[in-house]
């Protein structure tokens, strides 16, 4: 019926046979067909197709739950007329009026204008599409699986689920480093780490964009476009705090935060870039000719699409002060960064027109900027079929989908400690206690929409359900609130945990969904919700050590988008386990977790430092970047000085990398394929023996870290080179090879280029604290 009624509402213009355009024809080659299409576009045409329009311009979309599958006439027209490149589609509604809406959209795109442009139909798909689709883990606990080829899995099944949809170009991966911990937006980052941050999101890049679309021609070559952000290093914000300028050189900037961008986003290569909202070293990120046309285009031979972020061009007046006025703006914006405008601000991009006109602007410009988002839309084949599939139902929350869910919920874990507590045994009794216990609100992190909760298993109903017949008794109790003082909880909790056989207390911080976030609901954590102190907030702290001295045994679980700075519980409870925002299944795998139906096998992927004095906290610090001259205070209150810091540390409670296991892992016979005179085009190979010695079956992170002892500039104290995640069964040896491609270590030199520099590695396998084995190897002369 709904096709009936959308062909009814337009007049097809159309052609025959003959003459069809060239840019038209799928066998064509796409930059031909982006040249002649280029050719036949009037400047407000062009126009029209660097700025964001939004379905809410002919769909009533105030009410989340509404499903009347009618649309404004008058506004639509007015929509595509000046907006119409790009459609924000990233609305939670019953998947029927979003099928209709994206349809009416792209039928008179297609249909009822001159040229037939289809746009581009956008939406968030930070750990799952939000449109009702599968919510995974945060990007900073998937990164703790340490999996890619699980990382793989996962976009692979939310660009399943937005594809079927109509959707084309989804908002992830978020490739900023979470090397500021104060900035709110750690959890949709994928750790501290360049490499791992790099290997992650190109395994998120190619999964999203794997296949192409139904009924596209041969030359189309990804089925929707991820989109790479924020360009680049907006996660290292003064103060922590969100939108601030970010401060550094060309040498940070090309060895810390580009790496991820280059891997992920040329290596993949994702057809959309956004730009960050931040200034790097004085110069915002939208209008930065050396990183978005130097670099991007001219150096790395960028050809996808790049969009601002919402509201940015605005910024170039409003908060960076560098335009005064709209038409600056937007000339600046696009000259420098060649780059399509998202809405959220003024629609700067609306006077280049005029701009054009007076010669303020060149076409050259607008033609360039115009070339790349057409080019990206041949390569997802949107002339072909940009329309929804009749199927959809059948590619959302299926059951395999279900399963890639449940085994990163389980790898995302990390056991931070545990003096032999956990796995827990069924029979006795359990207490679970906390704020973070008994609901799922808060618990998915930012960047989910409305009532997507209501999917979610919290760790009470897990536990109950992976107890259930099991003769064990769970005695639950709130305890405190997440945003309170209040302490009126606490004697239930108190008595919970003294009749328990051990206390499982669950605290930590929380986010809201993009509606409930932006209308000012409290937060710790999400966009535009920074922190001053990395501490527990309320009484929370509290209501653990009020436990932990009424339980036999305590273990303590962060549920976080962001480390947990609190030292007195790392040295007063029996065990610690980190659970990063999880997905819907995060209270099931959590149970199984604990009672040891699932071996844990997460590794941190960022660092949890003392307490926010002590960060930056990140591992891989430059050379002679960390003195230790410890102080501390001793449980009794007296004071022991040192200088750093006088009364604390500058090492981490837990480095990056770390993560136990139920099981013991036991590594030997370290093999180099080569020892010395690598070159440039070598890859070295590093192999380990790695047993199991039991008691359980278990996944183990072999992780390679190099330093370069001499160089010609400062290096970092050691990196991330390679890793490999293996299953061992108890009992079995495998050998477990790690490459590491040699052009991996040039430097950014003293002549502000990349330099492959002769000298001595010294190699460590273990974690970021840990070595389990060591040697060494040269590169260049022997």
């Amino acid at each position: 019926m709904l096709a009936i009624v959308v062909f009814t509402l337009f007049a097809t213009l159309g052609v025959s046979a003959a003459e069809i355009p060239l840019y038209k024809d799928a066998n064509v080659p796409i930059d031909a067909r982006v040249t002649d299409l280029l050719g036949r576009m009037s400047v407000q045409d062009k126009v029209s197709q660097l700025i964001q329009g939004d379905i809410d311009g002919w769909m009533n979309m105030t009410d989340p739950l509404d499903n009347t599958l009618t649309y404004n006439y008058t506004g639509l027209v007015d929509m595509m007329s000046s907006k119409s490149g790009a459609i924000w589609a990233g609305y939670a509604m019953p998947y029927e009026k979003s099928i209709y809406a994206v349809t009416v959209g792209q039928r008179y795109l297609m249909e009822n204008t001159t040229l037939g442009i289809p746009a581009l139909i956008q939406s968030e798909s930070l750990h799952g599409f939000t449109n009702n689709g599968t919510i995974f883990p945060s990007p900073i606990g998937m990164a703790c699986s340490f999996n890619t080829d699980l990382m793989y899995n996962v976009a692979k099944a939310i660009g399943g689920e937005a594809e079927g949809l109509g959707f084309s170009m989804l908002f992830a991966p978020v490739l900023d480093l979470s090397r500021e911990l104060r900035w709110g937006r750690v959890e949709e980052n994928y750790g501290e780490d360049p490499f791992l941050t790099g290997e992650m999101g190109y395994a998120y890049v190619t999964g999203l964009q794997a296949g192409t679309r139904r009924n596209t021609s041969s030359t189309a070559s990804a089925r929707l476009a991820a989109t790479c952000k924020h360009f680049a290093a907006f996660g290292s914000p003064q103060g922590g705090l969100n939108l601030a300028p970010v401060a550094g050189g060309e040498r940070d900037l090309r060895t810390m935060y580009l790496k991820p961008f280059y891997r992920a986003c040329v290596q993949g290569p994702a057809w959309g870039i956004m730009t960050a909202y931040s200034s790097y070293d004085g110069i915002p990120a939208v209008a930065n000719f050396h990183l978005l046309t130097d670099i991007l285009r001219n150096e790395w031979g960028y050809q996808g699409f790049v969009t601002t972020d919402a509201g940015s061009v605005d910024l170039l007046i409003t908060e960076h002060a560098i335009a005064g006025d709209r038409a600056t703006a937007a000339k600046i914006a696009l000259e420098n960064g060649l780059s399509g405008e998202m809405g959220g601000g003024t629609y700067t991009y609306l006077t280049l027109p005029d701009s054009i006109a007076n010669g303020s602007v060149t076409m050259n410009y607008l033609d360039q900027a115009v070339g790349y988002i057409l080019k990206t839309k041949f390569e997802l084949g949107l002339f072909e079929n940009p329309y929804p599939y009749a199927d959809y139902a059948s590619t959302i929350r299926t059951p395999e989908t279900r399963a890639i869910l449940h085994q990163m919920e389980q790898e995302s874990i990390v056991l931070l400690q545990n003096n032999g507590v956990l796995p827990l045994q069924k029979g006795g009794s359990v207490a679970l206690i906390g704020p973070s216990a008994g609901q799922v609100l808060g618990q998915f992190g930012d960047y989910v929409f409305f009532n997507s909760s209501l999917n979610g298993i919290s760790p009470l109903q897990g536990l109950t359900n992976f107890l259930a017949g099991s003769n064990t008794t769970i005695n639950y109790a709130e305890g405190c609130q997440l945003w309170s003082n209040d302490q009126n909880g606490f004697q239930a909790a108190v008595d919970a945990a003294s009749a328990s056989d051990v206390a499982v207390v669950m605290v930590g911080t929380w986010s809201r969904d993009q509606t409930l976030l932006w209308q000012g609901a409290n937060a710790t954590t999400g966009e535009h919700v920074d922190l001053s102190s990395l501490a527990l907030v309320g009484a929370q702290l509290a209501l653990v050590q009020a436990v932990q001295a009424a339980a036999k045994k305590t273990v303590v679980v962060f549920v976080s988008g962001k480390p947990v700075a609190e030292p007195w519980i790392a040295g007063n409870v029996d065990a610690v386990v980190q659970q990063f925002y999880p997905g819907e299944l995060g209270g099931t795998a959590l149970a199984e977790v604990l009672y040891g139906a699932f071996n844990p096998s997460g590794r941190l992927s960022v660092s949890f430092p003392q307490s926010v004095g002590t960060t930056p906290v990140f591992y891989n610090y430059l050379k002679g970047g960390r003195p230790l001259d410890p102080g501390y205070i001793t449980p009794n209150g007296s004071l022991v000085f040192g200088h750093q810091y006088v009364l604390s540390t500058p090492a981490p409670l837990y480095s990056f990398g770390h993560g136990l296991s139920y099981s013991t892992f036991s590594y030997s016979a370290l093999r180099l394929s080569q020892y010395s005179a690598l070159q440039y085009s070598d890859t070295l190979n590093v192999t380990v023996s790695v047993t199991n010695e039991g008691p359980l079956d278990g996944g183990e992170v072999v992780q390679v870290y190099l330093t370069d002892v001499v160089s010609s500039v400062v290096t970092p104290n050691q990196f991330l080179a390679g890793f490999r995640k293996v299953v061992i069964p108890v009992g079995e040896t495998q050998d477990v090879t790690v490459s590491i491609p040699m052009s991996d270590l040039v430097v950014w030199g003293n002549k502000n280029q990349w330099e492959f520099e002769s000298g001595t590695y010294t190699l460590r396998v273990g974690t970021s604290q840990a070595v389990y084995l060591n040697g060494t190897f040269s590169v260049g002369s022997a």
